[in-house]
């Protein structure tokens, strides 16, 4: 196993510590969240993760935690936090509270919608990620406070909404990819593809994949690169 899991699988209760794992492609990253969450007394990181991957075959293979720290992407290739949410939600598995660089209003509806039960950002204080995971082992909602600005934002001037899979074509799309290269990646027919764009098309009011993708970032629904 590429993850590295220390000691006990069983949640907190009982007075235990609640039980963390962390997910995330950088070492120093897992390294700074292990000693945050280790120096406090009610919680302990259980085990760590490189990818989502690694860590959805620990969860199935029994690993049992309070909260999954889970990073939102992990390069190209690579299942992003957000869907890994989805799987996990799906299973119900542990709550999972988003860590991320990544602040854009896409990006946070991406990962709620996906089952995430937080969203924080790494640069975010000690305290805020304490009592965020605190929360999310409660199962109440964790949310930094930019996070919940920009939420509330959206919610007083709403945008367009796009569907999950409409996003994640759209995403693939401003990649570069072709139909043929987007239905291979999600594993859809070409013709769902583009019946996917006509939709994202009329939703946008434009009439080409350039122009989508430039109204999408315009308007916060697909994230800046």
């Amino acid at each position: 196993m590429t993850g590295t899991q220390t000691g006990a699988s069983a949640p907190g209760g009982h007075g235990a510590p609640l039980a963390v794992v962390l997910t995330d492609d950088h070492p120093i990253v897992r390294a700074g969240l292990r000693a945050v969450i280790d120096a406090e007394p009610d919680m302990s990181v259980v085990a760590e993760f490189p990818t989502a991957e690694d860590l959805l075959a620990a969860v199935r293979g029994g690993l049992s935690a309070d909260v999954v720290c889970l990073d939102l992407r992990f390069g190209p290739g690579r299942m992003t936090g957000a869907q890994a949410a989805a799987e996990l939600s799906a299973i119900a598995g542990p709550p999972v509270l988003i860590l991320t660089t990544y602040d854009s209003d896409a990006e946070i509806l991406s990962a709620v919608e996906a089952g995430a039960t937080g969203y924080l950002l790494k640069d975010a204080p000690t305290e805020e990620l304490t009592t965020a995971i605190r929360a999310a082992a409660a199962g109440q909602v964790a949310l930094g406070p930019l996070v919940q600005r920009k939420l509330l934002g959206r919610l007083r001037a709403p945008s367009v909404s796009l569907t999950r899979r409409e996003l994640e074509v759209l995403e693939l799309v401003a990649a570069g990819r072709s139909n043929d290269e987007v239905a291979a990646e999600l594993f859809l027919s070409r013709a769902t593809v583009k019946t996917h764009l006509v939709h994202i098309f009329d939703k946008l009011g434009v009439q080409s994949r350039t122009a989508a993708v430039a109204r999408a970032r315009e308007q916060g629904v697909l994230a800046e690169r």
